[in-house]
């Protein structure tokens, strides 16, 4: 049997801007994408601490060290400039390596920087 687990977390990022008219998505530093062990496209979801909200969507890179934490599209509606929000990916994993699984957690400083 499979169960699905915490896989990664940026924890703490801060909403740089957020951009109605785009098609759809959150727009990441890809420094935070890497530390994080997530990917381009991965299906993630995005925490608003400010607020409750709560969305899936999917990762796009933004460019390194630019700090940039960007809610596209619909999602721009969940929150704005300033908000705290959690970005966590979940993983399948064997219900036997569950017991020893670790996820990756970043904790990003000021700026959304590593």
């Amino acid at each position: 049997m499979q169960i699905q687990v915490l896989k990664s977390k940026v924890h703490r990022a801060v909403i740089t801007e957020a951009n109605l008219n785009y098609v759809g998505s959150l727009t990441l530093d890809q420094d935070l994408i890497d530390a994080a062990g997530m990917f381009v496209n991965e299906k993630i979801q995005v925490v608003n601490v400010n607020n409750g909200e709560r969305i899936e969507t999917y990762l796009i890179s933004g460019g390194r060290g630019s700090g940039v934490c960007c809610l596209n599209g619909p999602a721009a509606r969940k929150g704005m400039e300033g908000d705290v929000v959690i970005i966590i990916s979940y993983g399948l994993i064997d219900v036997k390596e569950a017991k020893d699984w670790q996820p990756v957690v970043v904790f990003p400083k000021e700026g959304n920087r590593l």
